[in-house]
C-alpha cells in the first residue's frame, strides 16, 4: 500500500494547465459577425487551421470560437509527445495504407519540421526538445517485435537504434527494461498547454479574431454562406472548419465516427539531482512500453516524471467533466510507477488528471466535407494528435479551397473509417476489446479470436 501514500496530497488539476502563465480568455462573442473562415474549436486542430490560413493568405478574415478556453481539453492535458507519425505509428500505417506509407512517413517528418519552424518563427516558449523517444520491452516475447519495428522504421526513412537490455538501461534505468528501440529524430517533447497558448498568441498577432466561452450550437447552410449559432450571437462564414474532435460534431452524420475514450496521467513532484541520477535519463527521451495497455512516460522541464496511459476507459455517452477523475486508475498507475522505478521509492505525485481522446476505428485522423464543400471536418486522432493536427489543418484548408494536392489525393484523406455501432453494441464491443487486449498482455501477446477478427476487418481499440 505504500504506493497509495504517494497520492496523498495530489492535486486534480491537469499539471500543464496549472501554470501562472495561463493566459486570460478572450471575450465571448456577443452579437453577429461575418468572416471568410470560421474555425470551431480551440484545440490544436483549430489553432493550426486558423494560423495556417492566415499564413497562406494574410487577407483572409478568420474567426475562431472555443466553447471553454483555448487548450483546456485534450491539447492542454496530453503527455506532450509530438510525433511525426500521421497514422498512429508505422505499424498501423503499414497495415492500412501499405502503398502510401512511404509518402505518409515523409509527409509526417515534413509536418514535424513545420511545427518546429513555426515555434521558432512565432517565438513560442513551450519547452520544445527534439529528443526522440524509446519503445521499451518489458517482456521477453516483445523483443522480436522491437527488432521488426526497427527494421521497418529504417526501411521507410527513420533512424532507429535497437538497444539490448544493458544499452536501454544506460539511457533510462529500470529493472523491468529488457530492450528498446530509440527513434532519435521523429519525436519531440513539448509542454502541450504552452504550445496551445503560444499558437493562440500567434493567431492573435496575425489578426485572427478569437472568442472563448463561445460554444457553437448550430450550423446551417444559407446559399453561398454557412451560419453558425452561438449562445449570444451568430456567425456567417464563407467556409467553416470543424475542429471539435472528441466533442459532438455540429454535423450529425459525423458523430458515429468517434467515441470519447478517457486517458489518465500522474505527475511527480520535481526529482532531486540524486533521484534523477538514479534513473539516468541524461538525454531526456520520452518512452512507452510495448504492451497493448501501454504507459507513456517523459520528463518535464523541471524534472518531474509524467506517468500516463495503461487504462483507456470508455464510460459511454458524451464527454463529461466527472469522467476526468478516476482514483482506481491513479492507484494502478502509481503501483506500476514504483514497479518500474523502485529506486524512486518515497517520491510523491503532485498532480493526477484525465481527459477524453477522440478515438476512431482506424486510430488516426479522418476527414470529411459537407454543404457543397463549404464545411470541412477532421477528427479521430486517437491520442496521437499533438503533431498530426497540423497536418489535419493543412488538409482541411486544401479541401475548403477545392485544391487537389498531394495531401488530398491520399487514400487516408479520401476514405473514412468504419463508424462505431450504436449503443448498447458500442459499449459491449469496446469493453470486450479492452478485456481481450489485457488478456493478450498476460498471455505473451497472443490475440484471441475476437482481436483476430477485428484485425481482419481493420477495426480495433487503442489508447
Amino acid at each position: 500500500m505504500d504506493h497509495l501514500n504517494s497520492l496523498r496530497d495530489v492535486d486534480h488539476t491537469p499539471f500543464w494547465l496549472d501554470d501562472p502563465r495561463r493566459p486570460q480568455p478572450a471575450p465571448a462573442l456577443v452579437g453577429g459577425t461575418t468572416c471568410d473562415l470560421l474555425v470551431v474549436g480551440g484545440g490544436y486542430t483549430g489553432l493550426w487551421t486558423a494560423l495556417l490560413a492566415k499564413e497562406r493568405d494574410p487577407s483572409t478574415d478568420v474567426v475562431l470560437v472555443e466553447a471553454d478556453e483555448v487548450g483546456g481539453a485534450a491539447s492542454g492535458r496530453n503527455g506532450g509527445f509530438c510525433e511525426s507519425s500521421l497514422t498512429h505509428g508505422l505499424a498501423n500505417g503499414l497495415q492500412r495504407w501499405p502503398e502510401e506509407i512511404g509518402c505518409l512517413e515523409r509527409l509526417g517528418r515534413e509536418n514535424l519540421q513545420g511545427i518546429e519552424d513555426a515555434i521558432e518563427r512565432h517565438g513560442i516558449d513551450c519547452d520544445w526538445e527534439r529528443t526522440g523517444s524509446l519503445v521499451v520491452a518489458t517482456e521477453r516475447y516483445q523483443l522480436d517485435g522491437l527488432a521488426e519495428e526497427a527494421e521497418a522504421a529504417a526501411r521507410f526513412g527513420g533512424k532507429p537504434l535497437l538497444l539490448d537490455a544493458d544499452a536501454v538501461r544506460a539511457e533510462i534505468d529500470s529493472p523491468t527494461f529488457l530492450g528498446g528501440v530509440w527513434n532519435k529524430d521523429d519525436v519531440a517533447m513539448v509542454n502541450p498547454a504552452r504550445l496551445a497558448w503560444g499558437l493562440k498568441q500567434a493567431c492573435l498577432d496575425l489578426g485572427v479574431r478569437i472568442h472563448e466561452h463561445t460554444p457553437a450550437t448550430s450550423l446551417d447552410e444559407h446559399g453561398a454562406v454557412v451560419a453558425v449559432g452561438t449562445p449570444y450571437g451568430r456567425i456567417t462564414a464563407r467556409r467553416v472548419a470543424l475542429a471539435t474532435n472528441a466533442y459532438p460534431s455540429l454535423v450529425r452524420r459525423h458523430r458515429p465516427y468517434t467515441v470519447p475514450v478517457y486517458d489518465y496521467a500522474l505527475m511527480t513532484e520535481p526529482l532531486t539531482g540524486e533521484q534523477l541520477a538514479s534513473v539516468g535519463w541524461k538525454r531526456r527521451q520520452g518512452f512507452a512500453d510495448c504492451a497493448n495497455q501501454f504507459h507513456y512516460v517523459r520528463l518535464s522541464a523541471d524534472n518531474r516524471i509524467l506517468w500516463g496511459g495503461y487504462d483507456a476507459v470508455y464510460h459511454g455517452g458524451p464527454v463529461r467533466a466527472e469522467h476526468d477523475r478516476r482514483p482506481e486508475t491513479y492507484a494502478t498507475l502509481a503501483e506500476h510507477f514504483f514497479t518500474t522505478f523502485p529506486q524512486l521509492e518515497g517520491v510523491r505525485f503532485s498532480h493526477a488528471w484525465g481527459g477524453a481522446i477522440d478515438t476512431s476505428t482506424r486510430f488516426c485522423v479522418f476527414f470529411d466535407t459537407c454543404h457543397q464543400g463549404k464545411v470541412a471536418y477532421a477528427a479521430g486522432f486517437t491520442g496521437l494528435g499533438v503533431g498530426a493536427t497540423r497536418f489535419g489543418a493543412d488538409v482541411m484548408l486544401d479541401l475548403l479551397a477545392g485544391e487537389h494536392t498531394e495531401r488530398t489525393d491520399l487514400e487516408l484523406v479520401r476514405r473514412k473509417p468504419l463508424p462505431f455501432p450504436p449503443e448498447p453494441v458500442r459499449s459491449l464491443g469496446i469493453n470486450i476489446t479492452r478485456w481481450s487486449m489485457a488478456r493478450a498482455d498476460r498471455n505473451e501477446g497472443r490475440r484471441n479470436l475476437w482481436l483476430r477478427t477485428l484485425d481482419r476487418f481493420g477495426l480495433g481499440f487503442d489508447s
